[in-house]
C-alpha cells in the first residue's frame, strides 16, 4: 500500500523538459524484475549517469547537484509520463523517493499510475511553473510544501493552489490502491449480496 501524503515539505528539484516519457525515467533496460522494488537505481538512467549501463554519476544531472540532492519533488514540463505505459516509472519514482511531480500536463495513463503508488500529480499552469523554477534557483534553500489536504504549494511567500478529482484525492490522502478504496465500501457490498442472493439464489450457486 502507498504511503498516505497530506502535507510534505521537501527539496523541489527543476527538470524542466516536455515530453518526459516513460523510457527516460526508467529505461526498459533497467527493468530486470517484475516487482516494485529494485529499480530506484535506474530512475533517469540516461541522464543520471555518464555511460549506458554505468553507474558513475553524471554531476551536471539535477538530481546529482548538492543543491538538488534527496529531493521530494520533481517540477517540470508538457505532457510528463508520455510514452508507453508502464507502470514502473512509478514504481522506481516513488522508490527514489519522490512523493510529488508538479508540471503543466500529464499522460493520463501516468497520472493513473502515479495515484495508485502514492505519487501526487500536481498539474499546474506554465506561468507557475515558471514561478516556481525562479524561486528553486535562487532561494536560499530549495524547499517548498505540498499540502494535499489544501490542495496547496507553498513556496516561500507564494501559495499555489492546484485541484484533483475526489477519488483521486481519496487515494492519496489515505494511501489507498483502488482494491482498498472499494473495501472501504465492504458493508454495503455486503448488504448488496445478502439482499441479491435473497432475489436471485440461483445466481449463489
Amino acid at each position: 500500500m502507498p504511503a498516505p501524503f497530506t502535507s510534505e515539505t521537501g527539496v523541489l528539484a527543476p527538470l524542466l523538459r516536455d515530453n518526459v516519457d516513460t523510457d527516460a525515467i526508467i529505461p526498459s533496460r533497467e527493468m530486470r524484475s517484475v516487482g516494485k522494488d529494485g529499480l530506484a537505481e535506474g530512475l533517469f538512467a540516461g541522464w543520471r549517469y555518464t555511460a549506458i549501463g554505468g553507474r558513475d554519476l553524471d554531476p551536471a544531472f539535477v538530481l546529482n547537484t548538492p543543491r538538488y540532492a534527496g529531493a521530494r519533488f520533481l517540477l517540470s514540463g508538457l505532457n510528463f509520463g508520455c510514452g508507453s505505459s508502464r507502470e514502473h516509472a512509478a514504481w522506481a519514482l516513488a522508490e527514489y523517493g519522490i512523493r510529488a511531480v508538479l508540471a503543466r500536463s500529464f499522460n493520463p495513463i501516468f497520472f493513473g499510475n502515479c495515484v495508485r503508488n502514492g505519487i501526487v500529480p500536481v498539474e499546474l499552469p506554465g506561468s507557475t511553473i515558471d514561478v516556481l523554477a525562479a524561486y528553486v534557483e535562487s532561494a536560499s534553500d530549495p524547499a517548498i510544501t505540498v499540502d494535499l489536504t489544501a490542495c496547496a504549494v507553498i513556496a516561500g511567500e507564494g501559495v499555489h493552489t492546484f485541484s484533483l478529482d475526489a477519488e483521486a484525492h481519496e487515494m492519496l490522502l489515505h494511501g489507498l490502491d483502488p482494491v482498498a478504496l472499494t473495501l472501504r465500501f465492504g458493508a454495503e457490498i455486503d448488504a448488496f449480496r445478502a439482499s441479491d442472493r435473497k432475489l436471485r439464489p440461483w445466481a449463489y450457486l
